[in-house]
């Protein structure tokens, strides 16, 4: 049953969407911590192990996020004209291609998962344990693009709660499962990092099947439409708006890469280490950039949608000033506690991993702010559909700034602090280009709804309501 126009006229409140993103990742957010206080547990290869397979299997999605970045921007840009049918179908279209996109990226990961390891440069026995991370996180690849997929749709629809108890649901099966598996608590085998990938897996798959099936009973806000979605047009949108996020998700993870392997290949495995648990530590502060994120794409595609460009701009302007301020607010709490952190998620740390994790709190407590800007500014300019310009951004930034900058530090010998410092140029130019694009009117026009599904929405529209007048009519005789 598609939602009538009366109940959908109004646009969602900036908070109604950032909250409920914000607690969904503070969910994922506490995973991860509960991760490496478990993984911890094992020592710092296990640590480093698992940050690197986090780190490949953020790159394997590059193709799944491309093809969300289109569900978000077409999604929402329909709802906000109130094309629900066209929504309905544009997300169909969407779960099919995010459906084959992780089949195919996962068997050759699955098949070379040690030799995608290996280019890290970091000793056998840390190569091996990740490598067996790597593989068994792509064996769930499907259960994760339905899940980010559907997710996706309701949140360009404005519903952001739903995606959250299905979160809660993940959440509750993920961190037992961790338990169990990694340290071979009641009675289960003590799988170590292999142990953590196959827990976050099974989560995943059970989310996946959750959304699905709640879709097809017709229980989510976007319509299950099994018949009418495929069409040429639709996929033609989906790539012409998605491919450039896809390029720069690829041009992210290549970026890490290059930067993870010259610090893997020319510091010690407690710098590796130590950024992996400073990354841990700013866990909390990403996720609420990313709430932000959420409802600044939602909330610009639905009011370009509605032919409201005016109101597209204040609501990315007002994303930012609350990514600021709670992104700045968390960082400070953070960094001020950066060394008991580590001693939390390590039980006998190296006294150089301590040093190392309380340089890179510092580096990102200066970074968060800036990265504020890529958030919620770059997430208000992809939810228009201008993926293209942040993609350059990240081009800029990553591979132009941080890379040489680590590169030129390896050359010289500079003390490994110099490579993280190289994470504040970065996110400076980034967000100076971010805003000098969104300050234009450039991004307002760049993706128009097909005039065919317009039609075919309000063909529908006319003959729902034609049934509801004959069925009132009916009544009313009886």
């Amino acid at each position: 049953m598609l939602p009538s126009k009366k109940q959908t006229a109004e646009r969602p409140k900036l908070g109604s969407l950032a909250f409920p993103a914000i607690v969904t990742n503070l969910l994922f957010s506490f995973v991860a911590i509960a991760q490496t206080k478990f993984v911890g547990e094992l020592g710092e290869q296990a640590i480093a192990a698992v940050g690197m397979g986090q780190r490949v299997f953020f790159a394997t999605q590059a193709l799944l996020m491309a093809i969300t970045a289109g569900t978000t921007a077409l999604v929402a840009r329909s709802w906000g004209a109130q094309a629900f049918r066209e929504a309905s179908h544009m997300t169909m279209a969407s779960l099919v291609l995010a459906s084959a996109a992780s089949i195919v990226t996962a068997i050759p990961v699955i098949l070379f998962a040690y030799e995608i390891a290996v280019i890290f440069g970091l000793d056998e026995e840390t190569t091996r344990l990740a490598a067996d991370n790597i593989a068994w996180m792509a064996v769930f690849n499907l259960g994760f693009a339905v899940n980010y997929t559907i997710g996706a749709a309701l949140r360009a629809a404005g519903d952001a709660w739903t995606p959250f108890w299905i979160s809660v649901v993940v959440n509750v099966v993920n961190v037992p499962l961790l338990y169990a598996l990694v340290l071979g608590n009641w009675g289960f085998p003590a799988l170590g990092v292999t142990g953590a990938a196959i827990a976050i897996g099974v989560a995943g798959l059970v989310g996946g099947v959750i959304s699905m099936l709640l879709w097809m009973a017709q229980w989510l806000r976007v319509a299950y439409i099994r018949v009418g979605w495929y069409a040429m047009h639709r996929f033609k949108q989906l790539a012409n708006v998605g491919y450039p996020a896809g390029i720069e998700m690829m041009v992210f993870q290549v970026g890490y890469f290059l930067f993870l392997i010259l610090l893997g290949n020319n510091y010690p495995t407690s710098a590796f280490a130590a950024y992996s648990i400073a990354g841990t530590m700013f866990m909390v502060c990403m996720v609420v950039g990313y709430g932000f994120s959420v409802a600044g794409s939602t909330l610009s595609g639905q009011h370009l949608g509605a032919n409201d460009p005016n109101g597209a701009v204040r609501s990315g302007w007002r994303a930012l000033s609350y990514a600021i301020a709670s992104m700045s607010a968390f960082s400070v709490l953070v960094v001020f506690n950066a060394e008991r952190l580590v001693y939390f998620f390590l039980e006998d740390p190296d006294p150089q991993t301590v040093r190392y994790s309380v340089q890179i709190a510092w580096m990102l407590a200066l970074t968060n702010p800036l990265m504020a800007i890529e958030f919620a500014i770059g997430g208000a300019l992809r939810g228009a559909g201008d993926t293209r310009f942040p993609m350059i951004a990240t081009l800029i930034g990553l591979l132009g700034i941080r890379c040489v900058i680590a590169f030129v530090c390896v050359l010289i010998k500079a003390d490994v602090i110099w490579l993280f410092g190289a994470m504040v140029v970065e996110n400076l130019v980034k967000g100076a280009l971010l805003i000098g694009r969104f300050r234009t009117d450039r991004w307002k026009s760049l993706v128009q709804l097909n005039p065919e599904a317009l039609r075919e929405t309000a063909h529908a529209d006319s003959e729902n309501e034609d049934q509801t007048q004959q069925a009132s009519a009916k009544t009313r005789s009886t």
